[in-house]
């Protein structure tokens, strides 16, 4: 149940975008850095457990970035597409930069796309860092569905895995007040940059989940995780089998790929926090927090934090 933030109400920055990624913890994946070649120019953790190596939250350095959710079903298994979500991320931004395909292009194509109905269901935000973003999902019908965001300063709006212009969801409408707020006392205080994140991070802790009886499984919460932005560690750790550890995880089908099914059990929960910060003069700072990891162990606050700093290419 991964969320979002996205605004454009901070004045020292044209555009901040906070994102939790709440995921199985032993699904492999890996600390965001800059992709091998021919790929070089995107920033962003992958996810390792599907072929494509997809990610949901990435910026390069022609100042693309693309951030995705996926829908909530009632069931985990649900969720999981012939193909990977990932991949539709990894098509804007691997896109050759002197292509210079404008976002509305990208998101005509990826709508009329029969490969986009083969992966599960998403709502995808992308566009350039200085124009407005767009929001599409693979349930559009047409482009009369998509929605553009970031088109003017002080706005603030939150995507998670519902239909954007579902406002029923208790952790969408918090985290838009939340992170107001936290934008605006910054900028009253003066603060500096790390205080920004310091404060940003805490919109992404802020854990309002109800409380089952102990023991509940993740498939038991699920109903319940659109109310809180964070998502504390959920179900049990030997739901497998300790003595196999992650191998057991990792077994291979025919194609000698790990299997996706292989990762939809034991515990759950946010597992990286990541934050873009674009100014006006074209600096972009990126930074990851992860929380647990891929044997779904706890990492020590800041242990696991990397931080990235560049500005655009003209």
């Amino acid at each position: 149940m991964c969320i979002a933030l996205v605004s454009t109400a901070h004045p020292a920055y044209s555009l901040i975008v906070i994102d939790n990624r709440d995921e199985f913890l032993r699904r492999p994946t890996s600390s965001v850095d800059w992709w091998p070649e021919p790929a070089s120019f995107v920033l962003g953790s992958r996810d390792m457990a599907r072929e494509d190596h997809g990610t949901w939250m990435g910026v390069t350095k022609q100042g693309k970035v693309a951030v995705l959710t996926n829908f909530r079903e009632d069931h985990c298994a649900q969720a999981v597409g012939v193909q990977s979500r990932g991949r539709i991320v990894n098509s804007w931004l691997t896109g050759a930069p002197e292509q210079n395909q404008t976002t509305l292009d990208f998101v005509r194509d990826m709508v009329a796309s029969p490969a986009t109905k083969q992966v599960g269901g998403f709502s995808l935000l992308c566009g350039r860092l200085s124009e407005p973003l767009a929001i599409v999902s693979n349930r559009s019908t047409d482009l009369d569905q998509i929605t553009w965001v970031a088109a003017e300063k002080n706005q603030t709006r939150g995507l998670s895995n519902t239909s954007f212009d579902d406002r029923t969801w208790p952790k969408i409408l918090n985290g838009e007040q939340l992170m107001e707020r936290a934008i605006k006392d910054h900028a009253q205080a003066q603060e500096d940059e790390e205080a920004l994140l310091s404060r940003l991070l805490g919109v992404l802790s802020t854990d309002s989940l109800p409380r089952l009886p102990e023991g509940a499984s993740v498939e038991e919460y699920i109903a319940h995780l659109r109310h809180s932005i964070f998502v504390p560690k959920l179900g049990q750790d030997d739901e497998i089998d300790p003595a196999a550890g992650v191998a057991a995880a990792r077994v291979e089908d025919e194609t000698k790929q790990p299997r996706v099914q292989d990762y939809l059990s034991g515990p759950y929960g946010t597992q990286k926090q990541t934050i873009l910060l674009a100014r006006p003069d074209g600096r972009v700072r990126y930074f990851e927090r992860t929380l647990y990891d891929n044997n779904a162990q706890a990492v020590p606050t800041g242990t696991g934090d990397r931080s990235f700093e560049f500005h655009i290419e003209q």
